[in-house]
């Protein structure tokens, strides 16, 4: 028996609580930090009544397994029960332990580099709070056992999360397109694949591998922007679906082969489901605001459990969350086509996806067509790997300390600063119109870069030449 300091057990191996869960690098998720999660949890929440079932599911990546088998050892060795849901997208895990008022544990990295994993947890009725992070992270548990066989996988939950979009969408919204999915190693590869058939359309399997492929629906590099056109030209395709990793984030390409930006699909996503207000962070596309579609627009943190907190502070109508990588975040009050929507606050894929694809049809357009009309605002996006954490709060620290510090980046290119927000990082509206984002990443060593202008081309050139003089300093 081993009795482990929480706190103590993050500053030794590096395993720490980011923005989605807690997450490190797979020689540092030894047996020993999985089981004491999981303990910490259990405990920290107080769910350890007697026979106590926790749903437990994972994702593709090489080391989910074991780190699941940790998992299962300190689920049983608090006295509850696992219910063992294989592998599985992230919400539908959510949906069935929401459904079921079971607690649940989700081993994933989601995008992160196949060398990382992490571990999410939910309570049984929802994402755990910043609140709860703390309650976990203040433990100290007795840690008996590190590893034990995986049960027997209850199909349940993948059979629940499939009939929540075949039982909402009309089983031929889709005959007569072609819809490519790009497989790679996502765990909703297959799910999404029999929905979209189920829906009608005629499905194209695009590179499904068992070597893990960490896409990253943010910062979407142009190997696979290329892919994209090639794939449209070649297979005359009417869209391409993918998610990251776990499938909780869209990657959703039109007939073109070009990648939509995720907050431009939240936007279209909320305004199909007839939301009122929408949450969303502070990243996210200002068309939002200006396309007037919606009563209320709440800015937030970058993270679900910012816009989760958000979300809960409205009242009444229908409430949407959404984030700049696509996820989409179903609160109370929406609808398709006259159908209540079960809320499922944490992020999806699968919904975003089909409600663009069911618009598209509804209007009678090609998916490129929903973005016109849209306001030109464009975003982009990317980021450089392995720039430590307190690298970029250095740097963001000198831009804030001083206001002439930002000549230094971009000399007198974009005007002045005219509004500077601190929500999340380093947020500079500049007198051009143009806006330029800097924040850590949550997740893993990386400094993210978020630019906003009047088209496609100068947002992405602001992204690159911010990263570029950033990393030759």
């Amino acid at each position: 028996m081993t009795t482990i300091n929480i706190q103590q057990m993050m500053a030794d191996s590096g395993v720490a609580f980011g923005t989605s869960g807690a997450r490190g690098l797979v020689s540092q998720m030894s047996g020993e930090v999985c089981a004491a999660y999981t303990l910490a949890f259990i405990h920290g929440l107080q769910l350890t009544k007697l026979g106590q079932k926790i749903a437990l599911g994972m994702d593709l990546r090489p080391s989910s397994p074991a780190i699941a088998q940790a998992c299962v050892a300190g689920i049983r060795q608090a006295g509850c029960e696992v219910d063992f849901c294989g592998v599985l997208p992230t919400p539908a895990l959510a949906l069935y332990a929401l459904a079921q008022g079971l607690p649940a544990i989700m081993v994933t990295g989601s995008h992160i580099p196949f060398d990382r994993n992490g571990i999410k947890f939910y309570r049984a009725d929802g994402e755990i709070s910043k609140a709860d992070e703390t309650a976990m992270t203040g433990a100290t548990v007795e840690v008996v056992a590190v590893d034990a066989e995986l049960p027997a996988v209850n199909p349940a939950a993948l059979a629940q999360f499939q009939q929540r979009y075949t039982r909402l969408f009309a089983n031929n919204l889709l005959a007569g397109w072609r819809v490519g999915v790009y497989e790679h190693s996502s765990a909703a590869r297959d799910v999404l694949k029999e929905v979209l058939a189920e829906l009608g359309a005629e499905v194209v399997g695009l590179e499904r591998t068992d070597t893990f492929v960490p896409i990253d629906t943010e910062a979407v590099g142009e190997a696979d922007r290329q892919r994209g056109r090639d794939w449209a030209a070649q297979y005359q395709l009417d869209a391409i679906i993918s998610t990251d990793g776990d499938g909780d984030r869209p990657l959703i390409g039109d007939e073109t082969g070009e990648w939509l930006r995720g907050d431009i699909v939240g936007l279209l996503c909320a305004k199909f489901l007839g939301a009122d207000t929408v949450v969303t962070p502070v990243s996210c596309n200002t068309a939002i605001e200006a396309s007037g579609w919606f009563k209320q627009v709440i800015r937030t943190r970058i993270g679900s459990p910012y816009v989760i907190a958000g979300m809960e502070q409205v009242a009444t109508g229908g409430v949407a969350g959404f984030e700049a990588n696509g996820g989409f975040l179903a609160g109370n009050g929406l609808s398709v086509n006259g159908k209540p929507l079960a809320a499922l606050p944490t992020r999806d894929s699968l919904l975003p996806a089909l409600a663009l694809l069911a618009m598209a049809r509804g209007q009678g357009v090609k998916l490129s067509g929903l973005l016109q009309g849209l306001p030109q605002r464009f975003t982009a996006s990317d980021r450089i790997q392995e720039f430590p954490t307190a690298n970029s709060r250095a740097l963001l620290d000198r831009l804030q300390a001083d206001a002439s510090a930002y000549r230094s980046l971009w000399g007198d290119s974009l005007g002045a600063p005219v509004d500077s927000d601190t929500t999340d990082g380093l947020r500079l509206t500049f007198a051009s119109g143009d806006i330029v984002h800097l924040r850590p990443s949550g997740n893993a060593p990386e400094l993210r870069c978020y630019a906003e202008s009047d088209s496609v081309d100068r947002a992405g050139q602001l992204v690159t030449e911010t990263l570029r003089r950033i990393a030759g300093r």
